[in-house]
């Protein structure tokens, strides 16, 4: 076999090996050998043979006292590398455009600043009228979609000393949000829907904003994804398509970013 033919075809026995790999990592603990070889689809024989070579190359390693696979060190460290190697923001702007297309919305990613989340890039439409969003911008994390999302997800200990400070100087608060716990109650909701929504209420008049957290590979929340619309032009239904995408997006991006978490929830 010639080598250009020989590389077109690829060799066999490694992608037999990361088919394993495969359903190792999406098995997310420890696995027996018997759930390695369901998940990938072939015989525990077969699966064990090509468990060994992995265990010699560093990238699975068995409990001796449980006979449990989980992954090797190799395997962690390569995973470590591509992480370090790869460009949140970069990956945030393909996802934000891409978000674009699919729902025709001016969509923006967020990351955390200094004391609360900066609009890093932004993405315009293809209609008439649209929401321009500026670069560098602060957002406010009770008044913003985006806001919520980091107030939602960041550490308590950060947050409510940023919160606080928001109550007190704020001339303009949700309505019944007047207290810590008030935003605290505000801030579960945004949890327990997986996406904040603000309508009617937004920080510039005429309005309205939907964000989505993204997260890391440690599972710590990293990004938002924002979609901004004119007041009364984006469906914020329980149904909503553009809820839906934008979920999916965020969830995407998140692994991506190699984040494990389960995906958000879904509306009722």
């Amino acid at each position: 076999m010639s080598d250009e033919l020989e590389g077109k075809h690829g060799v066999q026995s490694l992608e037999v090996g990361m088919g394993i790999l495969k359903a190792m990592v999406g098995g997310k603990r420890s696995m027996m050998l018997k759930d390695i070889a369901a998940a990938a689809e072939m015989p525990p024989s077969k699966a064990h043979r090509y468990l060994v070579s992995l265990i010699r190359a560093g990238l699975v390693e068995q409990d001796p006292l449980s006979s449990r696979y989980n992954l090797g060190p190799f395997a962690l460290n390569i995973g470590l590398v591509a992480i370090d190697r790869l460009d949140r923001v970069r990956v945030g702007m393909a996802a934000i455009a891409e978000l674009r297309d699919q729902i025709n919305e001016t969509t923006a990613l967020a990351v955390w600043g200094d004391s609360g989340p900066v609009v890093v890039r932004w993405e315009r439409p293809r209609r008439a009228i649209t929401v321009n969003v500026v670069t560098g911008t602060r957002l406010s994390l009770l008044n913003s979609a985006a806001g919520r999302v980091f107030a939602t997800w960041l550490p308590r200990a950060q947050i409510d000393p940023l919160l606080q400070q928001e109550l007190v100087s704020e001339k303009r608060l949700p309505p019944g949000v007047k207290t810590l716990e008030d935003a605290r109650t505000l801030l579960a909701e945004v949890e327990a829907r997986g996406v904040a929504v603000i309508t009617g209420n937004y920080m510039v008049k005429g309005v309205e904003a939907l964000a989505a957290p993204v997260f890391n590979f440690k599972n710590e929340l990293t990004m938002g994804l924002i979609i901004v619309g004119v007041e009364g032009s984006v469906d914020m239904g329980p149904d909503s398509s553009v809820i839906a995408e934008l979920k999916r997006a965020a969830e995407s991006l998140s692994r991506r970013l190699g984040s494990t978490r389960d995906a958000p929830p879904a509306d009722d």
